[in-house]
């Protein structure tokens, strides 16, 4: 069983910083592509950033290029999300997810990850 635990979300200011943790369970992280989703009430769940089994491919809504940062270490089944000059627009849910499948990109549609996190409450104040 697979499971997937993020941390690291909280109340911050506009501008401010924050650095979410997906700790996964599991011998075959290093499969996985990796990646963090968000959600707002009301509405459907959108991709944030990705990133390859290895580091060497990422994907980056237009969102948030410039600004966040997906990264991961293989050796500790964790991927981080650095979250720098935070907007309002930026408050929501945030899901980590894995895919399993052994794509050669990868994907950013929520339908392609097969495993999912609780989520972490991200909520960036004016």
């Amino acid at each position: 069983q697979v499971q997937l635990v993020e941390s690291g979300g909280g109340l911050v200011q506009v501008g401010g910083s924050l650095r979410l943790t997906c700790a996964v369970s599991g011998r075959t992280f290093s499969n996985y592509h990796m990646a963090w989703f968000r959600q707002t009430p009301g509405t459907e769940r959108v991709i944030v950033a990705a990133i390859n089994w290895n580091g060497g491919d990422t994907y980056y809504a237009n969102s948030v290029k410039g600004r966040f940062t997906i990264s991961r270490a293989n050796a500790k089944n964790t991927v981080y999300l650095q979250m720098n000059s935070l907007k309002a627009e930026d408050t929501a849910l945030y899901y980590c997810a894995a895919d399993r499948s052994p794509r050669a990109q990868v994907m950013i549609t929520s339908r392609s990850y097969d495993y999912w996190g609780q989520g972490t409450q991200v909520t960036v104040s004016s």
